[in-house]
């Protein structure tokens, strides 16, 4: 009898404070403003799906990176022609949302309701508070043990290297002193675009490169990064036997040229212009007959 009793009792708290947080939240959320990225920032800090995926292709990339290693004809990089077989192996790895995770900036936008700036992404990228994608330490650690460089090729400016050299070797990634082994954008004059093509090109030109990763189109190939949605889908098929094996492509739904590609790469549109793009090219169900 006691022990029902202890139940019951239990029971009545435990939806009394139920009540009580539902209360709390209805009453508060009035004051929380809408924003498109909160559905993936959550996804991406919170979700275990997210997490395992991530690991999963870390894991997947130590599978192909032996078989490039075996395989002398094996290179990952469309820049690279004639005789690179001899060449010293080299990956080349995106840093955001590939090596490194945002999503404390994205909570920020989402929090206070704002967008991409450059003027306050520099100011989070010196704060060197980027934290680690899963699996992604592991990968970089198993490429050197293997004797295979690893490159990092951002679009982070390059005003912002310092801070970003200093965040990964906060958490023990491979960072070479005696070569520049993060080419981020502007470095050189003909580095200055976001098109990562010239930065393939000097790496291609010392390294066979085994494996390139990222999150975003122009990781891969500049062909059509910007282009309609349309056009990046026959990208994706023209290369679709590269991909989870030469390419290795993480999920990010928080940014990157896919938006871009839905609203015609008009940034400065308003949210609501934006957001009529985006729905003006989605497939609908007609819904219950």
């Amino acid at each position: 009898m006691m022990q029902r009793h202890f139940r019951t009792t239990a029971l009545a708290g435990a939806a009394a404070a139920f009540l009580s947080f539902g209360a709390a939240t209805a009453a508060s959320a009035e004051d929380i403003a809408g924003h498109d990225g909160l559905n993936a920032t959550y996804w991406v800090q919170n979700a275990v799906e997210y997490k395992a995926n991530a690991y999963a292709l870390y894991q997947l990339a130590m599978v192909r990176l032996d078989q490039a290693l075996a395989d002398k004809s094996w290179t990952a990089a469309l820049e690279q022609t004639g005789d690179y077989q001899s060449k010293p192996p080299a990956v080349i790895l995106d840093i955001d949302e590939t090596v490194l995770d945002n999503s404390p900036y994205q909570a920020w936008i989402v929090e206070k309701d704002k967008y991409y700036s450059s003027k306050t992404w520099g100011p989070f990228v010196e704060t060197q508070t980027s934290r680690a994608i899963p699996g992604s330490l592991e990968f970089t650690k198993y490429a050197k043990s293997k004797g295979v460089k690893v490159i990092y090729v951002s679009n982070r400016k390059a005003p912002g290297e310092d801070a970003t050299r200093a965040n990964l070797k906060k958490f023990g990634y491979p960072v070479d002193e005696d070569t520049d082994v993060v080419l981020l954008r502007g470095e050189k004059e003909e580095w200055k675009s976001s098109n990562k093509t010239p930065r393939r090109e000097a790496v291609v030109a010392e390294y066979r490169v085994l494996l390139q990763l990222g999150d975003n189109l122009g990781d891969f190939t500049d062909e059509n990064v910007k282009g309609s949605p349309s056009e990046r889908l026959e990208t994706y098929k023209k290369y679709q036997a590269m991909w989870g094996k030469q390419w290795i492509m993480f999920a990010n739904p928080t940014y990157g040229s896919w938006e871009g590609a839905a609203i015609n790469n008009n940034w400065k549109a308003s949210s609501s212009e934006k957001r009529a793009m985006k729905h003006a090219i989605m497939d609908e169900w007609e819904g219950p007959k």
